[in-house]
């Protein structure tokens, strides 16, 4: 764990093992931090804020411009341990790197764009000023899925507010964790303003976090239903938080559009990390005159796609994250075929070829999905395409907008009308129209209902890590 900007053992001195979901085969260990641990590194953080918070934007954003020029440097050797720990192909890992240091680099020049504000009074003799100051320190909890950019897209921003922060990446993913904090380490961050628990149990850190009231912050990148747990936690407190939740994103194709390239987006963002991302496509609406040629077309790209390691240039899907995920994916899928759907490909775990070694399931098409499905309902997190045909526009923004999720959505349409209209009526944060990477680190990422609180990058990212605080002045 690197705490106080050291390297060091957990309290009672424990380790846990970390394992590659492609083959099974152990990777490594890392300390199995306690909660005593996640403690010592917030007394810490609370120690290492008052000279970090003090600094200029200036000073701040030099430091973070210098982790952003070492993660370029190390990209590879990020790549490929992301690769090795969380299976992902080698090309994909490459691009995250890639993303989370673009976080590094955005938020070293928001850090000198904190303004305040003169604001006009009613009285001659007041003045009125407002003042953005950080936060203090701040916890956050990153997932599996992204390991490294979610990372990045919290700490920049803390850090560039003035805050302190202390992190727990998932158990399933800290070697990528333990390599990054080694380039906070080396671009020359004050020793006590990032600091790194890993634990195998995340519920003792989480609960020092919730209740430690030197934490003024949290920040969580998870599922939704750990985020209530978090958020009704910090809520005896009043502690700030953002969650980052889980997503059921629609994919609407109307027939205006091409069906084969359609079907591109659909194959191209859905099977990226194996479908397990929050913004992943997990309903895809086609209108009916199209349906038969975009599935055709789907199929045919889909049955191309190759599983295995992350190291073979000539794959495209890697293994799901652990067993839990194959059985979910299994069941979602059953209940689908139960109940009238029909699986045009896939549909089924990938055991040959040395591939029973991992967690690996056949990308995978399903047609004819109806709403009392449990795909319809529940997020998948996995490389299944369940395709539902609608009439309307009206009919497809209604079951579009029938969740609790409202993260991410795409739109396939040539038509700009439509697409206003339908933009405006999506119950969705993120609306991708046409585009199926409305991404970025200059962009704000988040989500409406239970998909979450807050943003992260853009403008809106830094100013979760500030408090506004006003003086009036009579003269």
């Amino acid at each position: 764990m690197y705490i106080d900007g050291q390297w060091i053992s957990a309290e009672k001195g424990k380790m846990f093992d970390v394992f590659n979901p492609a083959n099974g085969e152990k990777v490594g260990q890392v300390p199995d931090g306690t909660r005593g641990d996640a403690a010592k590194a917030i007394d810490v953080a609370i120690n290492a804020f008052k000279a970090w918070s003090t600094l200029t934007a200036y000073q701040r954003s030099s430091y973070l411009f210098k982790a952003y020029q070492l993660m370029l440097e190390r990209k590879e050797g990020l790549a490929r341990t992301m690769t090795t720990e969380q299976g992902k192909p080698l090309r994909a890992a490459r691009n995250e790197v890639q993303y989370g240091a673009d976080f590094l680099l955005w938020f070293s020049e928001e850090a000198k764009r904190v303004y305040g504000e003169t604001i006009p009074s009613a009285r001659a003799d007041q003045r009125f000023l407002v003042l953005y100051q950080p936060l203090g320190v701040v916890a956050a909890i990153t997932p599996w899925n992204y390991p490294i950019s979610m990372i990045t897209r919290k700490v920049a921003p803390a850090l560039a507010a003035g805050c302190t922060i202390v992190l727990k990446p998932s158990a399933e993913t800290p070697l990528c964790a333990v390599e990054l904090f080694k380039v906070f380490h080396d671009a020359g961050i004050p020793a006590g303003v990032v600091n790194l628990v890993t634990a195998k149990d995340p519920k003792p850190i989480g609960q020092e976090f919730v209740e430690n009231r030197k934490v003024r912050k949290l920040t969580f990148t998870g599922s939704t239903e750990v985020g209530k747990l978090l958020a009704r936690g910090a809520a005896d407190q009043i502690k700030r938080v953002s969650l980052e939740l889980g997503g059921h994103a629609p994919f609407i194709v109307f027939d205006d559009t091409l069906p084969a390239h359609a079907a591109r987006g659909v194959s191209l963002v859905k099977f990226l990390n194996t479908g397990q991302t929050c913004i992943s496509p997990n309903r895809v609406f086609v209108q009916r005159n199209i349906v038969a040629q975009f599935v055709e077309e789907l199929r045919g790209r889909v049955s191309k796609m190759k599983a295995g390691s992350g190291f073979d240039d000539t794959v495209t899907i890697g293994p799901l994250v652990n067993a839990e995920a194959l059985t979910k994916i299994d069941r979602q899928v059953s209940d689908a075929r139960d109940h009238g759907a029909a699986v045009i490909t896939g549909g089924k775990r990938l055991i040959d070829n040395n591939l029973d070694k991992g967690y690996f399931y056949a990308p995978t098409v399903i047609n004819n999905v109806t709403t009392q499905m449990q795909i319809f309902r529940e997020e998948t997190f996995g490389p299944v395409v369940p395709v539902i045909a609608f009439d309307s526009e009206e009919e497809v923004v209604a079951m579009a907008n029938d969740t609790n999720y409202g993260l991410a959505s795409y739109v396939y349409t040539r038509d700009i009308s439509r697409a206003m209209r339908v933009y405006e009526s999506l119950e969705f944060a993120i609306v991708g129209i046409n585009d199926i990477n409305p991404t970025s680190a200059a962009a704000p990422f988040g989500g409406m209902k239970e998909s979450g609180l807050g943003r992260e990058g853009a403008r809106e990212g830094i100013e979760e890590y500030l408090e506004t605080k006003l003086v009036g002045i009579s003269v």
